[in-house]
This record gives C-alpha cells, structure tokens and sequence, in this order.
C-alpha cells in the first residue's frame, strides 16, 4: 500500500500541490500562534542591570488573579532578613528613580531615559569606576561615562540633576563605565541612603549573591523561606521581571490576544485542508472507480487514501517547523513594537507549538480523509462513465448536522456579545470569532447556498451575457459542488476580512470621539523628567488667562467587590480645575470635595458596586496598596470612558515616579495666543516640560486604544492570505481538470474567446455568491460589535474597507481561473483531450 501511494503521488504531483500547500501553510501559522501563546504564558525577560545576581526579591506583582501595573515596592529593613538565609553572601538593595541630568537647563538625554540608584548596585551590571571616587554624602553622585561626556562633566565638576521634580545640585564624585553587552538605561549613582532617599524611603529589589559553591535553587529555597508572603523569589529569566514593574500585566493581553486568533487559525486550517483534500479527492472519482473495477475493494482504498494523506502531512509538517517558528517571532515582534510587551521579554516556542500545530495538521487530514476518503473509496465502478453525477453528491446527515453547530455557535457569539458583554477588552473575543464560525457554517452548506442563488441569479445573467451566460449557467447547474469549492474559501477571505477590519475602524472611531468629548482642556503640559514637582501647577493657575488647571495621573486598580476585584482604569486629578478640565456632570456629591482619601464615580459604576456618597470604597492601587476612599461625587456615566477619579496627590505617589505627568489647562474665555506664549514661557522655565493642545492626551489615547492594530492586522493579514491561498489552489485546481472540458468545447466549434467569456461569467457568479455569503458571515461581527461600542447596527470606517476587500476577491477569482485558462488553451484543442 505503501509502494502504491507514493507512486500515486509520484504520477499526480502537480493534484496534490494545493493540498500539499495547505497543510504546509495551515502547520507554519498555528506553530507560530503558539509560540505567542507560550511567550504570554512563561512571560520571562532577561535581566538588564541585575544580571549579576542570579537570585533577586521583588514585591509581589500580582493581586488575586490580576497583575498589578505599577512596581509594588518592598520594605527596606527585608534586606536584613535576607542577607541573614543559607547560602547568601552578599543582599543588595535596588532602587530606580527618574534622575535627568542637565546642561544649560536641559536634559542631556532627549529620548532615552535616565535612572537614580544607589552605588552598591552598581557591581550588579557591572559598572566600575573609570575616573574619580565612589559617593560618600549625600551631594555627590557618580554619572555614567556616557551621561558624564553629553553633560560635559569631570569628576569634581557640579552638575544639576531633576529629581521628583526638583532641580538639585551635586559634586560629580566620579564617572562609571559599563562592562558587558547589555544596553540598560542611564544610570546615576548616589550613596546608598541617599538613593533611599530620594525613592521614597522603600526599596525595588534585592540581588542576592549566593556563598561560593552554593547551588541557586539551594539559595533561592533559603531565601523563600525566609522572606514568605511579603515579596517574591525570582530566578533565572524571570529575574528581568523584576526591572520591569507592569509587565505582567501585559501576558493577559497576549494570552488572549493569541488564544481567540489562535483558536480561529485552527478553526480556518482545518477547514482549509479538508476541503483542499476533499477537492482532490472529488476530482479523482473516476481513477477510484477504475481501481474499483480491476478488484479494489473499499477498504484498500481507504487505505491508500489515508497513506497519500499521511506522507503529505507529515512532510508539509516537518518543513513547517522553521517557517513556523519565524511566524512566531514576527507576530512578536510586532507586539513589542507597539508597545503591547517589554523588548525585553524574551520569546519561547518548545515542543509544545511544535506539537499542536502538528496535531492540528494531521487531524485536519485525517478528518477530511475520514469523510471525503469514505465517500470516495465507495465509488462504483460504473462511476468511471458518470462522473459528473458522482462528483454532485454532496449532501448528507453528518455534514448538515456539522454546519448546524457551526451556524448555531455563530450566532450564539453574536447574541452574546450583543446582549451578555460589556464594552472592554474582552468584547472582540466573542464579536471576531463569531464570522469565523458562521463562515464555516455556510461554506459546509455552500453546495446548496450556490445552487439556489444561481438559480435566482439566471434570469439577469441570460439577459446580459448571451452564449458565455448559458454556457457558464449550465455549467453551474450540473456542476454546482465544483462551483461551490470556490465559493466557499472566498466567503471566510470576506467574512473574517469585513468582520475584523471594520470592527477595529468601529473601535477607533468611538474611541476617538468619546475621548475627545472628555477632556475640556486646551492645553496640556507633559514632563519627561518624572513628573511635576507639586509647585508647577500652583504655577500655571497663577498664569495671567488660565481659567484653571488641574494635575492628571493614569494607572490601573482594582475594586475590591464580593463576587471578586474588578480591575479598573484610575484617573488623578486636582479638585481646583478638574470641573473645568474634564467633562464629569455631577448628579451627587461634590467634586470640590475630592481632596485626601475620596473617590469620584460614575452613577452606574457606584449602582455596581453598591456605594454611595458617603460611603467607602474599598481599593486596592496599581502597586498593590489598599485604599478606603470615601465616596465625595457621583457623575454621569460615559460607557467609553468609564474610570474611578481619585485626587491626583493620593493617586500619584502609587505610579512609577510618583509624580503626576501632565497638568490639563483651561484658558480663559478670548485669551488665545496670550495664554500660550504665557505657558510656553513657563514651559522653558521647568526643565523637561514640553506644552501642547488637549488633542495630544487624545492622541495618546488613541495610541493605547490602538497599541494592538499592529498586532491585529498582522495576525489577519495571515489568516486573510493563508484563505487567499486556499482559494487561488482550489480555484486553479479545479481549472486545470477542466482542460479537457475546454478541449473538447474548441473541438465543437467554440473559439477561445466564447471559453474566456463563460469562464469570467463564472466567475461573477462565483464572486457574487461569494460575496453575498461573506458579507452576511460578517454581520455577525459587525453588527453586536457596532450595537454595543456606538448604538448604531452599522459600523464606522469607510466603505472604502468593504470595496478593497471585494475587490481583492474579484481579482483572485479571475486571476486563478483566467490566467491558467488562458495559458492552457495555448496548446492545441485536440493534444488538450488526448492529455486528459
């Protein structure tokens, strides 16, 4: 059996290409999606400045089931406790605050950041000294080489340095220089108390420096022990975790991200190779039937099948493996560009994306072998002289009841995204996969979709395109399974297509406009120096035509509710300007009050949680710290800016810096271009301070909301071209088994030009079909999606979207069928017959 498979796919090389291609393309995109899934889940970085120390504690990053998103820093005096376990030499404490250094009143470091930490970390990176002497008091600071030449200095030269917002002045004690290949910020170094200082009074981290000949787990145990529930125990890669706070808050976003995708990538493949591989068996009937008649039975048949299939897919899988694995580092790639995860967390795809998407692939085989294969093993001989009869039985018990779950969960997402789902993050989990599903539905139904819209379509065909039409109609209706092979790729390549993009133009649209209705302000000033020292925006109300202005923080936390902590985004701002700065309309309570530990709410978030004014709302900020706030207001709830407001001087001390980094301003009716030369002019005087309109903060805004396009169209734009794919191996497939067709056509007195036309009017016919399917597939995407962001069953974007993606299927569909028509007509009509 074996010897007869491979010489069958010896002598029908150019058959089972399309199918060949489709298992290669199906495996390379589901590794590659797989890979993303295991990188969310290990979530691991290499270290940076702390790559000396193979053991490192750290506050715990999580909160119940959440990542928290701010550092949550530990206490200082755990450094003891620490050094004090088996095995540890040596427990340096870590601190890292925003240190710019100044030339001439300006940051020296305009793109990149620049970091404060205490000199006894400084062997960590290693840093050691090039020039000069180690800190001693708390005016001396050591500068690193490259900070030191940009800024001009030498040891014993005084240099200004922004810290917390204000300026101070230090003696360059010495200049450091940085040993390894590692690239971590800039760093300055201060003692060691002063440090401490300067960070708050609590520590980030601390390296832990093993006794020789002391194993790193023994250590990492000891030191576990030690320390308990009060911080965390990292070693290995995931030591890099500990300099970058947030970062866990990012692996839900890539779990999912490569979940939902992932998952309709499987869907799509196994789609894609069954009905690849039950095309190529369709187009065999009449070989299985000859087989049929020299004794074959049924069962060696099946047998060959599955051992064609077999060797097929375990090659196409094993070539996938490479291609599959730069998928994976593509796809990640484009999410650390975007901003969605840290560069440096470090990408891992085992065996385990290896494995499923190898598992994927031969199911999907074996799946399609098991159906098409049965069908096709069970020719009867007689079949060698009526093909076209067998190659139209399509329908059967099995295939409707498979289309009918597809069909039923489709709309089920739809339903459920349209009623049970509130607008978040998680609402294209249900709206995307949802096309996908009803997509496969209607493509297992497409046989009988296909007949009966060719139906309707008969009387406009006959009436605009004579001979080519009723040749091209006759064709569809005793051939409409082979029609509806085409149909059904490019009804998933339109579905998925419309569903995803315009749901992502409905998302930026609302998000822009809601925003933009938000925020009140004309200018916004921004400090890249870590943040504003609390005298700036006493100074900016101060400013001649500002009618008020208020600090703002962002961060994320959790409400603390019965049924579990809700996570929530936080706003910080300042009771004097808030009113004035951002559209917030009170229905209780006053926002004057929100001074102190109080809180400010939407009325519906307050319906939520079971609060009102007056009462306490039990938090817990983005580091982690618990809070009690009492409820001071209540507004109007906006669905798409739905945040709890917190005074900006409670908010911010919980954030990376522990400043506020923007300051909102209201200018006064008519002050115009006054009240800007005003504020720049305040701008020049705080170093680090650029001034611009409030449109930048929605800028930003839309940045966040669009930190995952990238990502979005990418993924996509794979699975749209793994379908183009399929399409363009279905449709040239199935064109060039019909050479014979077209040779005999000649042969009867019709020219090449009367083939091309019926061939292009079947292609229209293809294309509406098609088209028809798809764009009803997407509605339920479009529609719950668009019903819940905006109100409206219509989406927002152009309809330019809709016209490039039909567009594009049109060329497809003509370009597979015409252009190998085209060429194989070149020959002669009666060599074209003879070779069939």
């Amino acid at each position: 059996m074996w010897r007869l498979a491979l010489r069958t796919l010896k002598f029908r090389r150019t058959s089972f290409v399309a199918t060949f291609l489709a298992m290669f393309l199906g495996a390379a995109i589901v590794i590659g999606c797989g890979g993303l899934m295991e990188t969310g889940v290990r979530m691991a970085a290499d270290p940076q400045r702390l790559r000396g120390a193979p053991v490192v504690v750290t506050g715990e990053q999580t909160y119940d089931s959440g990542a928290l998103t701010e550092r949550h820093r530990i206490d200082a005096g755990l450094t003891g406790e620490v050094a004090r376990a088996d095995g540890v030499r040596a427990a340096v404490p870590d601190v890292s605050f925003p240190a710019t250094v100044l030339k001439d009143g300006k940051p020296v470091t305009e793109k990149s950041a620049s970091y404060g930490h205490g000199w006894a970390s400084a062997r960590l990176t290693p840093y050691t000294l090039a020039a000069g002497k180690t800190p001693v008091t708390g005016g001396e600071a050591v500068l690193d080489a490259g900070l030191a030449r940009r800024a001009g200095v030498r040891p014993g030269a005084t240099v200004d340095i922004v810290v917390r917002g204000t300026i101070r002045n230090f003696r360059v004690s010495g200049i450091a220089e940085q040993h390894g290949d590692h690239n971590p910020d800039a760093a300055v170094f201060f003692t060691d108390d002063a440090a401490r200082d300067l960070a708050g009074g609590r520590i980030d981290s601390i390296a832990v420096l093993p006794e020789p000949g002391t194993s790193t787990a023994a250590v990492a145990d000891a030191v576990r022990a030690e320390v308990g529930d009060r911080a965390e125990v990292l070693t290995g890669a995931r030591r890099g975790l500990a300099e970058l706070p947030g970062t866990l808050s990012s692996r839900r976003t890539v779990v999912i991200l490569a979940a939902v995708f992932g998952s309709s990538v499987v869907l799509i493949v196994m789609f894609g190779v069954a009905s690849t591989l039950g095309l190529s068996l369709q187009q065999r009937v009449r070989e299985m039937a000859l087989l049929r008649a020299v004794g074959s039975t049924p069962k060696q048949l099946r047998r060959m099948i599955l051992t064609e299939t077999a060797v097929l897919s375990v090659a196409s899988v094993l070539l996938a493996l490479a291609p599959g694995y730069a998928i994976g580092r593509l796809l990640f790639k484009v999410l650390t560009s975007s901003g969605v995860v840290a560069p440096a967390i470090v990408y891992h795809a085992g065996w385990m994306p290896m494995a499923v998407g190898a598992a994927v692939t031969v199911l999907a085989a074996a799946g399609a072998t098991r159906f098409a294969g049965r069908r096709a093993a069970r020719t009867e001989p007689v079949a060698a002289l009526a093909e076209s009869t067998a190659a139209n039985r399509w329908f059967g018990l099995p295939r409707l009841l498979l289309a009918l779950f597809f069909l039923a969960n489709g709309i089920g997402l739809a339903v459920a995204t349209a009623t049970v789902m509130e607008d978040g993050p998680t609402l294209a989990s249900t709206a995307g996969p949802a096309s996908v599903l009803f997509c496969i539905g209607l493509a297992l139904l497409a046989p009988g979709l296909t007949k009966a819209m060719v139906a309707l379509l008969r009387p406009p065909v006959r009436a605009l395109s004579g001979l080519s039409g009723q040749l091209a109609l006759r064709n569809a209706a005793t051939a409409h399974v082979r029609m509806a092979g085409a149909v059904a790729p490019i009804v998933l390549l339109i579905g998925i297509a419309t569903g995803t993009l315009y749901m992502q133009s409905t998302e930026d649209h609302v998000s822009r406009t809601s925003y933009d209705a938000n925020v009140l302000a004309d200018y916004v000033l921004d400090s890249t120096t870590g943040g504003f020292a609390p005298g700036v925006v006493a100074a900016v109300r101060a400013t001649p035509g500002v009618a008020a202005a208020s600090e703002f923080v962002t961060s994320r936390g959790f409400v603390d509710r019965p049924g579990g902590p809700a996570d929530t985004d936080l706003r910080g701002v300042s009771a004097e300007g808030v009113r004035r700065s951002l559209d917030l309309p009170v229905v209780a309570g006053s926002l004057d009050a929100l001074r102190g530990d109080t809180v400010a709410l939407s009325d519906k978030k307050a319906r939520e949680y079971g609060v009102r004014v007056g009462d306490r709302l039990p938090l817990h900020l983005g580091d982690g710290t618990a809070l009690r706030p009492t409820v001071v207001a209540l507004y109007t709830d906006n669905p798409k800016q739905q945040y709890l407001t917190l005074p900006a001087a409670t908010l911010a001390p919980h954030t990376g810096d522990g400043l506020p980094h923007q300051i909102l301003v209201r200018a006064e009716h008519g002050a115009g271009a006054k009240v800007h030369e005003r504020l720049a002019a305040l701008a020049a005087r705080v170093p680090g301070t650029e001034l611009d309109d409030s449109s930048s903060l929605a800028g930003r805004n839309n940045q966040i909301q669009q930190i995952l396009v990238s990502a979005n169209y990418t993924i996509v734009a794979m699975i749209v071209g793994y379908a183009a794919i399929t399409v363009v191996n279905t449709l040239v497939s199935v064109t060039r088994k019909r050479r014979a067709e077209f040779g005999l056509q000649r042969l009867t007195g019709a020219t090449r030009a009367q083939v091309i036309g019926m061939l292009t009017v079947e292609g229209v016919l293809i294309a509406v079909v098609a088209t028809v399917l798809g764009t009803l597939a997407s509605a339920t995407t479009i529609v719950p999606y668009s019903l819940v962001k905006s109100g409206s069953y219509l989406p927002s974007g152009s309809p330019g979207i809709y016209l490039a993606i039909v567009g594009g299927s049109l060329l497809l569909v003509f370009g597979a069928t015409l252009l190998p028509s085209w060429r194989g007509m070149r020959s002669p009509a009666v060599e074209t017959v003879k070779a069939a």
